[in-house]
């Protein structure tokens, strides 16, 4: 019987929010591809981080790593789920990345919509997917997502939102809808019959709703089915089917390298995490450090000497760093100015991060692309095993024992768009707080 291996091709770091003890690369040349089909674990991530790149890139780049799949798969006794995994607000570069899957892996029977992440209070039902807030549940075309300047659209209704994003190739009533009641009766006879790669829209209330519909998919991938997903991270949940995180997101603190001054980078500018830094910076023992981004590209060296100047006085105060940029965004004239201006921003912030000081004792990486630049730009990590969550949908990774730099050192993957106003400050204080257990070794 073959091995099943799941697949996760991610387009930010975050997609691995609801899992734990795989690995997540930053590299996809055959060798290393290799190495993480031999991991133990049923999962792994590769970070494309395509999120930040403009459509022909991000087409490049899954390119690449499915030419390089194909390779290291190739003579294995593997059965491998491919999972394209995406924003949970429907942000990202769709249907650029499920076509290049299709066309360098497939054929498949189908790829499923599966946007549903109920840790984020994200929700489908009737084929509308839905954000929770305080005052209920939004459709999120209705929210500030929708209004993204890259990946901005128009419809919480799936079969409409594909329709809006593969510009009419796929109709709105082509898309096939797994709705609740089907998915709750069981939808295992409706899997074998899908073939073409037709576009499934898939709801999901709860992680029982995924639960079922896991169960079916995988009784039909071994009846030979293939198929490909284009989901958020609950799904990855149900299909991996693991135990309990080993060390709890309480006591995530036994992580801590000495000491207890840690560093936080802050490079989203979603609204909610404004909102988290405001109450972070109002909390004892920080030191804010404001990136002034309108002093890029043309001071930058100097901005950067000044910045890592005040940071190793801070530290040495035993003060926790908090490096932010500052929250006004520039205005371009279109969207492949504005992602190379944030990838100009991105690269600062991440000299940033390999300037600290070498005696941090953790770092906390706020937003996605930035914590895809912290693990592989601003740390070098070819790969890394991920611990857990420390917070609903925010990881733990850690530096390898012999990391040049920051050998052992937790890293806090925090998305832009997850957890309540004082998200960062629990965070913070849950690492903060040591316990007397002895940490696990890391293995990668």
């Amino acid at each position: 019987m073959p091995q099943t291996k799941i697949i996760v091709l991610d387009d930010d770091p975050t997609g691995s929010q609801t899992v734990h003890s795989c690995l997540l690369l930053t590299r996809w040349d055959t060798a290393t591809l290799k190495e993480a089909l031999a991991d133990a674990a049923p999962l792994f991530f590769i970070l494309t981080n395509t999120r930040g790149a403009d459509s022909r890139r991000a087409a490049d780049i899954t390119r690449t790593v499915c030419r390089n799949l194909k390779t290291a798969l190739a003579g294995q006794d593997i059965r491998p789920i491919f999972v394209s995994r995406s924003d949970s607000t429907l942000r990202g570069h769709y249907p650029v990345e499920t076509d290049v899957i299709a066309e360098e892996l497939g054929p498949f029977d189908a790829h499923f919509l599966v946007p549903a992440f109920f840790e984020g209070g994200r929700r489908t039902r009737a084929s509308v997917h839905y954000l929770r807030t305080d005052g209920g549940d939004i459709p999120v075309h209705q929210t500030e997502f929708a209004r993204d300047s890259v990946f901005g659209y128009r419809h919480s209704y799936l079969p409409d939102y594909v329709e809006e994003k593969t510009n009419g190739r796929t109709k709105a009533g082509d898309v096939v809808r797994f709705q609740l009641d089907d998915i709750r009766r069981g939808v295992l006879d409706r899997l074998l019959t899908l073939q073409d790669n037709v576009c499934v829209a898939v709801d999901a209330e709860n992680q029982s709703d995924l639960d079922r519909f896991a169960a079916d998919l995988l009784k039909a991938v071994n009846q030979g089915k293939r198929f490909m997903f284009r989901s958020a991270a609950s799904l990855l949940t149900s299909l991996a089917q693991l135990p309990a995180q080993p060390v709890p997101a309480e006591h995530m603190g036994q992580l801590v390298r000495a000491g207890a001054t840690g560093a936080v980078i802050v490079g989203s500018h979603v609204p909610k995490t404004t909102r988290q830094l405001e109450a972070l910076l109002k909390e004892p023992g920080i030191f804010p450090i404001q990136v002034d981004i309108m002093r890029l590209p043309e001071e930058r060296t100097s901005l950067l000497k000044e910045l890592l100047t005040e940071a190793k006085s801070a530290h040495k105060r035993g003060e926790t760093l908090v490096v932010y940029t500052s929250r006004a965004e520039r205005v371009f004239s279109d969207a492949t100015m504005r992602l190379a201006f944030g990838e100009q921003i991105s690269a600062f912030l991440m000299d940033v991060v390999s300037g600290l000081p070498a005696t941090i004792s953790f770092l906390i990486s706020k937003g996605g692309i930035t914590s895809n630049d912290v693990l592989s730009t601003g740390l070098n990590l070819r790969m890394a095993r991920l611990l857990g969550q420390i917070f609903p949908g925010v990881s733990v990774v850690r530096c390898p024992h012999d990391h040049p730099r920051y050998p052992d050192l937790p890293v806090v993957i925090f998305p832009g768009n997850v957890g309540d106003d004082r998200a960062l400050v629990t965070v913070m204080e849950r690492l903060r707080t040591r316990t007397t257990d002895h940490p696990p070794k890391a293995k990668a």
